[in-house]
């Protein structure tokens, strides 16, 4: 199979590429296109450079050229499936810069879709990753694939904006698109300014945990290998022109997870830091999955055990999120204005 990754140094897309290559090996060919903005990494995949069967590329889906270059595949002989991770993907970085969001998250839809259209007679799939957010807030009960889209912040309506142009061109123009709405990812590489990622990091360093508001909205938390493995299912055994729910079953309140991640790192509660509430902060998510498992696909890692190897993950790790915390002018200055935190190594 012939895979055009695009967002792939970034956290799920890198965990999918290396999802592909542990199981399909040799028979796989990849190209990851990526931007390299503040949370893509290359390095994330510095294993697979060289390699005849992987291709990256530095590039930005909103430019036509940089999307059909990828297109062509990593040995000219073109791509079977696209699966778009690309997105910027951060709630409260759309507060202060919503014209990004939607230059990569609906007009960079819209580019890919278009080059898509030139491929269409070889084409097998177009996964648009999407998220669990385009629904907006659930008090109780969970969102069906056919319940009304109600983003609430500029973030998520920018990937709902993708999402329903993907889904146009699939009954438009027959495009074989498939897209899915995942809830929250976690687990190696994701870039620390997200909850788990943040608070593991800041707890090694008995820095403040700052939870938003009561600590009680809720989430579902997704880990990253299971999202993989769904999207895998998916490419396989969805069906084209259709949503697909993805969720890891596994709700708990913000404080719940800020609890665990502490006795995990063995730190006192006194780190968690209150902190007011962000604007358009939806309650709660919920995702009915059983459109998914009825095509025969459910998620089957144990929560506590991935909470704890994602911990480790970090523990063992320390260098690759070092060097963001402490390197990242970018990413200090968005601790700093958000939470108004310290972020360097206490001494």
């Amino acid at each position: 199979m012939r895979y055009l990754v695009t967002g792939g140094a970034g956290f799920i897309g890198s965990n999918f590429i290396r999802f592909v290559f542990k199981k399909y090996g040799d028979d796989a060919q990849v190209v990851n296109l990526d931007k390299l903005t503040y949370a893509g990494i290359r390095e994330n995949l510095a294993e697979f450079e060289g390699k005849k069967n992987y291709r990256f590329q530095q590039g930005d889906i909103a430019n036509p050229e940089d999307v059909a270059k990828a297109y062509e595949g990593v040995d000219g002989s073109g791509v079977d499936v696209v699966v778009n991770f690309a997105a910027e993907t951060h709630v409260d970085r759309s507060l202060l810069e919503a014209g990004t969001f939607i230059q990569t998250d609906v007009h960079g839809v819209l580019v890919l879709l278009e080059e898509a259209r030139k491929h269409a007679p070889k084409l097998r799939r177009f996964i648009q990753i999407s998220t669990d957010e385009v629904y907006g807030s659930i008090d109780s009960g969970s969102f069906r694939e056919t319940d009304p889209l109600n983003p609430r912040n500029p973030y998520s309506a920018s990937k709902a904006g993708g999402d329903r142009m993907a889904y146009a061109y699939g009954q438009t123009y027959g495009l074989p698109v498939i897209v899915t709405r995942a809830s929250n990812n976690f687990g190696p590489f994701q870039y620390p300014e997200k909850l788990i990622p943040l608070f593991v990091t800041n707890a090694i360093d008995n820095l403040p945990l700052p939870l938003y508001g009561d600590g009680k909205n809720v989430r579902d938390w997704l880990f990253v290998d299971d999202h993989c493995a769904a999207v895998d299912f998916l490419i396989e055994h969805g069906e084209n022109h259709e949503v697909y729910n993805i969720g890891g079953g596994n709700e708990l309140e913000n404080r719940e997870i800020t609890d665990r991640i502490l006795e995990l790192t063995n730190r006192p509660k006194s780190l968690i830091k209150p902190v007011a509430d962000r604007q358009g902060h939806d309650r709660r998510y919920s995702l009915d999955t059983q459109k998914l498992a009825n095509r025969g696909f459910k998620c089957d890692t144990d929560f506590e055990r991935a909470l704890e190897l994602t911990v480790r993950w970090y523990l063992d790790n320390e260098p690759w999120w070092r060097a963001i915390k402490e390197k990242s002018a970018d990413y200090k200055a968005w601790m700093e204005k958000n939470y108004g935190a310290r972020t360097s190594r206490p001494h």
